[in-house]
């Protein structure tokens, strides 16, 4: 055997920003690995920068980043350090963004309007990312940004797995928070049973962000446990104004369940004060204390991305992890 002969087998490398490592922290243990050491830091003028203290040469490198407020700041320092990796002569990049930044920006709704969606998968193909996971994408079309693989997980069966172990099933009905959203509703209603549906009919403003006006539930709720289902809580009058809308309807008990909690002031006093008996949430993002009320559950998704980077490692099957929803 030549001196100069090559170790070909491969090498799994797992890098964390600085936004959430404690799901990072989850997600390595979920894979029985250590989360890569690095130097991470910011300049006096904002600059942020990263030097990873072990060699990446020839490693399948999954960078995970999650991007809550300020979320600017949280993309550019992914960004560096995918470009760190690329430089520094990783065999294959996988950018994990469990909320992927700007996937509300997704078409163009009037003139002289940016589609910042894109704009941020074509950073993250600049940069030197090979391939994308992520979960629970605003909207679908969001997969055709990048110019390769996306894995697009879904939270919907352990959101539904919970509601199962928690709530009566023959009591249950799912509730989407608008007309959009009704075939992620039908899912969920698999998910849980058969159970039935209804949806709120409501407007909204596109001069006005962050405002909708709810109109009326379409749909059987009277009396019945209301499953209100959504991909993201922001400021969370929407989803307050829904639970307000059930309620006057006749609704039982309402229960909130979403991927992203976003939380935006002041989303955390609005769902603690709107009757809702409980909020579900996965931990995509990272939720400070003092953003937490007594309705939140969080759930960790570092099981499903461990599964998902254990597949993508193994070149198994990512689309055996999507239990039916793919």
């Amino acid at each position: 055997m030549s001196a100069f002969s090559v170790d070909n087998q491969k090498n799994l490398m797992l890098f964390s920003g600085r936004a959430h490592p404690e799901l990072a922290e989850q997600v390595a243990k979920e894979l029985d690995i250590a989360v890569t050491p690095q130097t991470a830091r910011d300049f006096a003028n904002g600059e942020i920068f990263v030097r990873f203290e072990e060699s990446v040469r020839g490693c399948d490198a999954f960078v995970l980043q999650s991007h809550p407020y300020p979320l600017n700041s949280w993309l550019m320092e992914q960004l560096i350090m995918i470009d760190a990796l690329k430089r520094g002569s990783a065999k294959r990049i996988t950018a994990i963004l469990p909320f992927f930044p700007y996937a509300r920006q997704d078409k163009k709704h009037r003139g002289r309007e940016p589609i910042s969606a894109r704009l941020v998968a074509d950073l993250l193909k600049t940069a030197g990312a090979d391939r994308i996971i992520t979960v629970d994408l605003h909207t679908d079309q969001i997969q055709g940004f990048f110019d390769g693989p996306v894995d697009h997980m879904r939270a919907a069966p352990q959101l539904a797995e919970y509601v199962r172990s928690n709530y009566s099933l023959d009591q249950i009905t799912v509730v989407s928070p608008d007309s959009g959203r009704v075939r992620v509703a039908e899912k969920w209603a698999d998910f849980l049973g058969g159970a039935p549906l209804a949806f709120i009919h409501k407007t909204r403003d596109p001069l006005v962000p962050n405002q909708v006006k709810s109109n009326r539930v379409v749909g059987d709720v009277e009396g019945r446990t209301s499953i209100l289902i959504d991909d993201m809580i922001d400021t969370g009058g929407t989803i307050a104004g829904a639970v307000g809308l059930l309620k006057e309807s006749g609704a039982g008990d309402v229960v909130i369940a979403t991927t992203h909690g976003v939380l935006s002031d002041p989303a955390a006093e609005r769902l603690a004060n709107c009757g809702a008996k409980e909020v579900i949430v996965t931990n995509t993002l990272p939720i400070a204390e003092d953003k937490h009320f007594p309705q939140l559950t969080v759930l960790s998704i570092a099981p499903l991305l461990a599964q998902t980077i254990r597949e993508v490692f193994e070149n198994g099957s990512v689309t055996s992890l999507f239990d039916g929803s793919a």
